[in-house]
């Protein structure tokens, strides 16, 4: 049986300031099936749908897997879902991930055979065994599935309680695309997963309603060898919070040393954590931790708990200390509410030029499908079209105009990337393209995404390439 697996298409003309990681979700998948099918694989953000078209055509694939964890991923894994059916109607085709798992219904279509649930390792591995003998997909649990054009969902598979007991994942299916990805400007840039889960609820946040509010963590002897594993220099642990547990986090640190292993390392991270644990950070900058992302979030504490973020200003203003101290500045995030008007901006910049953020990022307040704000909000949304939900653009009504709105949020990234600095930056970058540290696409893609968020034109031009229909009751923003 072959199986392909798909990574959804980019968005054209949105900015990805994120960068491009890899599917880890897709390896671990891979991992876990390498053994029972034939696996291919394509990323449709550096290939074309008529590469897709020619392979479902030529390698006689059998079934189809795409990953749509993010809700912007979901206009393009349907495209995807339907020329595969297009091509070769009798291939199986099933999606994975938060989106897919929080909001069956938006997948509940025709190009769409089976939706995995929650964890995707064992339900996969079942979901292709039975598909290959033509067994009944109700055996499966964990499985949404479409039967004479009803859904219907099998009991909820319980979640993986080891950690250590999953097959390590398949990094050898995106080897073709590894020097594409990047996060921010980093290049060469390898994820690892070591938590699954939150202990905390954020309610912008969809991780832990995916995870059931529940935390698990592989032992630090599973992350090691999952290190060793690594070609690159550079890893990024995809972990919410990759210090959750402290004194796992100083068990890493002290065999990372004893081993000798010598490579850099990014990190997500909570600023209480941190500042709670400051000699985690002293251990962690001598094996090689050089970037943090932290979700500072907001600028008072009554913003920090109407988002239900539990930690707190002097949490985030100290964890920001303690990484400056060993060297290490931060990527700080902060969210720009719906609600902002001309002073709440100001305030935001002012705050980020008294800290001398370098690295700060923006983003707005945006209702994941699947999560606790998504729930409250659902009626009010003013744009129902699945792209705009990156974080990125307003789906919630502004009290300032549109237009004004777009304007101030794209004044916080002239604040924290003044156009001198930008400037140099972009020079700096290219002396990374001449020592083949970054190509030429991924240097021109960083100053075009830094263009759209620092011009509200760009913006608003983004903003009128609405799709047309809507899920939900509310009107279309017009630029």
């Amino acid at each position: 049986m072959r199986v392909l697996l798909i990574q959804p298409g980019k968005r054209e003309k949105f900015a990805a300031p994120f960068g491009y990681v890899e599917p880890l979700g897709l390896e671990s998948v891979a991992g876990a099936i390498t053994d029972i099918c034939d696996l291919d694989f394509i990323d449709l953000r550096f290939s074309t749908l008529e590469d897709l078209k020619r392979i479902v055509e030529s390698e006689r694939v059998d079934a189809c897997g795409i990953t749509s964890s993010f809700t912007m991923d979901y206009n393009q894994a349907i495209k995807a879902a339907e020329i595969v059916k297009q091509v070769d109607s009798r291939v199986f085709v099933f999606v994975g991930g938060h989106h897919p798992s929080l909001m069956p219904d938006d997948f509940n279509l025709p190009s769409i055979d089976a939706i995995v649930m929650g964890e995707g390792e064992a339900t996969t591995r079942e979901l292709i065994e039975v598909v290959n003998s033509g067994s009944d997909l109700a055996k499966v649990t964990g499985l949404a599935f479409r039967r004479h054009g009803k859904q219907l969902l099998t009991p909820p598979r319980a979640l993986i309680h080891d950690l250590d007991s999953l097959p390590y994942h398949d990094s050898s299916i995106v080897e073709d695309f590894r020097r594409r990805y990047r996060l921010f400007v980093e290049k060469s840039v390898t994820s690892l997963e070591t938590i699954r889960g939150c202990q905390f609820q954020c309610n912008f946040c969809s991780v832990w309603k995916f995870y059931r509010g529940k935390v698990r963590m592989k032992s630090p002897e599973r992350v090691i060898n999952e290190i060793k594993s690594v070609k690159s220099d550079n890893v990024f642990f995809v972990d919410d919070n990759f210090f959750a547990s402290p004194r796992r986090a100083d068990r890493i640190a002290d065999a990372i040393k004893r081993e000798g292993i010598m490579k850099r390392y990014l990190i997500q991270a909570r600023s209480d954590a941190i500042a709670l644990h400051p000699g985690l950070i002293d251990k962690w900058a001598g094996i090689g931790l050089r970037s943090a992302f932290l979700g500072f979030e907001k600028v008072s504490q009554c913003g920090l708990d109407a988002v239900e973020k539990h930690n707190s200003v002097q949490s985030n203003e100290k964890a920001l200390e303690i990484l400056r101290d060993h060297g290490i500045e931060p990527v700080v995030s902060f969210i720009a509410d719906p609600e902002f008007q001309g002073d709440e901006f100001l305030l935001l910049r002012n705050y980020v030029k008294k800290l001398s953020l370098k690295l700060p990022f923006f983003t707005m307040l945006t209702p994941l499908p699947g999560t606790e704000l998504f729930d409250s909000v659902r009626e009010d949304l003013m744009r129902s079209d699945y792209d705009f939900f990156d974080l990125m653009h307003p789906v919630l009504p502004t009290r300032l105009p549109t237009k004004e709105f777009i304007r101030q949020f794209c004044m916080l990234y002239k604040t924290g990337y003044p156009t001198p600095i930008a400037f140099a930056g972009s020079i700096l970058l290219l002396f990374d393209v001449m020592r083949g540290r970054l190509s030429f696409s991924d240097w021109r893609e960083i100053v075009r995404d830094w263009r759209i968020v620092t011009t509200p034109e760009k913006y608003l031009a983004g903003l009128s390439t609405s799709a047309q229909g809507s899920k939900w009751k509310g009107q279309e923003i017009v630029a």
